[in-house]
């Protein structure tokens, strides 16, 4: 389920994780003609996080980006650690972090490296 966001209330949606972004349709069953309602470029994402306290409801987690926070709930525990790692992957893999590149330059300037600026 996803809280709609601007009537805060819940509704039930079924989720696609893929390519590193998360679609999200009002329908079950998706075709090549199913329309999204929504999608989230994970690369956007900050974090994943269980919010059952949050919220005050069982299977709820929080998915927030530097712009808001949206909450969800899924039917099972298992399936809200499912969703919760698979985010928390996709984000890994999406993050615009520090190349392998950009950390031996900064290494190479920390030791003194060739002496050039």
């Amino acid at each position: 389920m996803k809280q709609g966001e601007f009537i805060k209330t819940w509704r039930r949606r079924w989720f696609v994780l893929k390519q590193g972004r998360i679609f999200w349709f009002k329908e079950p069953q998706l075709t090549p003609f199913s329309k999204s309602r929504g999608v989230i470029p994970v690369s956007s994402c900050l974090t994943v996080k269980g919010a059952e306290d949050v919220l005050n409801k069982q299977f709820a987690f929080e998915l927030s980006t530097n712009r808001d926070t949206m909450y969800f709930i899924a039917d099972t525990d298992k399936e809200k650690e499912d969703w919760i790692n698979a985010i928390g992957r996709s984000i890994v893999r999406h993050s615009k972090s520090v190349t392998d590149d950009e950390v031996l330059d900064y290494d190479s300037k920390q030791s003194g490296g060739t002496g050039r600026e």
